[in-house]
């Protein structure tokens, strides 16, 4: 006994020695505690709207430290000044529903021959892209085999550049569900990751994706659009059964998102507890008022509408479905959003290329009707309230996180701005100026 545990104290060291050796000089910097100085020409307040010219940030380590008119912020000898005179700068934005393992080949063959090793491939680069092209922090929720769980290590410890990120590890999902494994035959007995039925094992399962490293439980309560030979108005896990999730979840310190399209799923799913609402195509005015009542956010993803019917080259079998799904969400979202129901961003990107994250800012300004400015509020204070994150992001304010980007123009007069960011900075460290990436 002796031995096994000085083994494993051994094994906690060089761990800890390895994350410390593999942090990258930019992070290294982060923690020096030198002074950044970012000369910002317009800095927007999120939470207002209103913006204010010639301001500097004041960035120390990870943090911001102050914000003060410019001519009031002296630079000191070994400060580094960052200019973004022209520019107008606001916090990293945030994405509560990504697939970074995941990309948009929905080719049945490609789907079955995939594996854990090309999902952790493909992380490395989406995180990259959806750094950079201005979202500083996601919630990705599904990914096989745990590797969004060993991506946000790799990023936490510097080995790759990527978003602050919450995971969720393999969604959980009924046997022939939105979340298991159906595009093989009986004889392979392939079962997906997440598969739990019934109140017992729905609880195994809850804590064991919490075992292997998950932040938050992804469900999915209704039948999906990515997959074959179930409905997406189809409620699947049960009311008890989501109920014995959220209980597990809630008590060991974790949020849960569950996907639904269906209106019975999404008033079970917020009945039940669950923290947000993706998708939400079929919602209805009695699931509205069980989510109002509730105060569960309801996380839209409707660009990926957009671009698969224009773009997307999906089988047939899908294709069908997203039609549907298309004709009628945009409209009962909307009316969902008008209703009062809490709305986060979130775009499920790898259904539609990785980096445009963005675009669904657009949406829901200019085909939802949604202010700018309270669109841009589901990307920062909204997004950080659900994560659970509004004391450390989400708006520009001494002691959060230095996640801070910059665009060209006011995205409260023209929110396609957002799809051209010009500079990102994370936790202090830059990884992208004048358009360029740096790191």
């Amino acid at each position: 006994m002796l031995l096994k545990l000085k083994l494993t104290l051994c094994s906690c060291v060089v761990l800890y020695a390895f994350a410390a050796s593999t942090s990258s000089p930019a992070q290294q910097d982060a923690k020096s505690g030198k002074r950044t100085l970012i000369r910002a020409g317009h800095l927007l307040d999120v939470k207002t709207g209103k913006l204010s010219d010639a301001q500097t940030i004041v960035v120390v380590g990870e943090s911001i430290q102050s914000i003060g008119a410019t001519a009031s912020v002296s630079q000191q000898p070994g400060d580094e000044v960052i200019d973004l005179g022209g520019a107008t700068v606001l916090p990293g934005l945030m994405d509560v529903h990504t697939h970074l393992t995941m990309n948009p080949d929905f080719d049945p063959f490609r789907e079955v021959t995939s594996t854990s090793a090309k999902e952790a491939i493909n992380g490395v680069v989406n995180a990259r892209k959806t750094l950079m092209s201005g979202f500083t922090t996601v919630r990705n929720v599904g990914a096989g085999g745990f590797t969004d769980v060993d991506l946000r290590d790799a990023v936490n410890a510097g080995q790759v550049a990527g978003p602050h990120m919450l995971v969720s590890g393999p969604a959980m999902g009924i046997t022939g569900g939105h979340c298991d494994d159906n595009l093989l035959p009986a004889q392979y007995h392939s079962v997906g990751d997440g598969v739990a039925d019934g109140i017992a094992q729905v609880q195994h399962k809850v804590r064991e994706n919490i075992k292997y490293g998950a932040d938050v439980i992804k469900i999915c309560a209704t039948g999906g659009v990515l997959s074959k030979g179930d409905d997406p108005q189809a409620s699947q896990y049960t009311l008890e059964e989501m109920q014995a999730i959220v209980a597990d979840a809630h008590r060991l310190g974790r949020k849960v998102a569950a996907h639904a399209h269906g209106a019975q799923g999404i008033l079970w799913a917020s009945e039940a507890g669950v923290d947000s609402i993706e998708h939400g195509s079929y919602i209805d005015d009695a699931a509205i008022a069980m989510m109002k009542k509730h105060g569960t956010y309801l996380v839209p993803t409707l660009y990926l509408e957009d671009w698969q019917i224009e773009k997307g080259q999906l089988p047939a079998f899908y294709h069908k479905k997203m039609v549907d799904v298309s004709s009628v969400a945009k409209q009962n979202i909307k009316h969902a959003m008008q209703s009062g129901v809490k709305i986060a961003l979130g775009t499920d990107a790898a259904v539609y290329p990785h980096g445009l994250n963005a675009h669904e800012v657009d949406v829901y300004v200019n085909q939802l009707g949604m202010t700018p400015l309270a669109a841009l509020q589901t990307a920062t204070i909204n997004a950080a309230d659900l994560l659970g994150l509004t004391a450390k992001t989400g708006t520009l304010e001494p002691g959060k996180w230095a996640d801070i980007i910059a665009v060209d123009k006011n995205p409260i007069d023209d929110v396609r701005t957002l799809q051209d960011v010009k500079f990102v900075m994370k936790a202090g460290v830059v990884y992208k100026q004048n358009g360029a990436e740096i790191r």
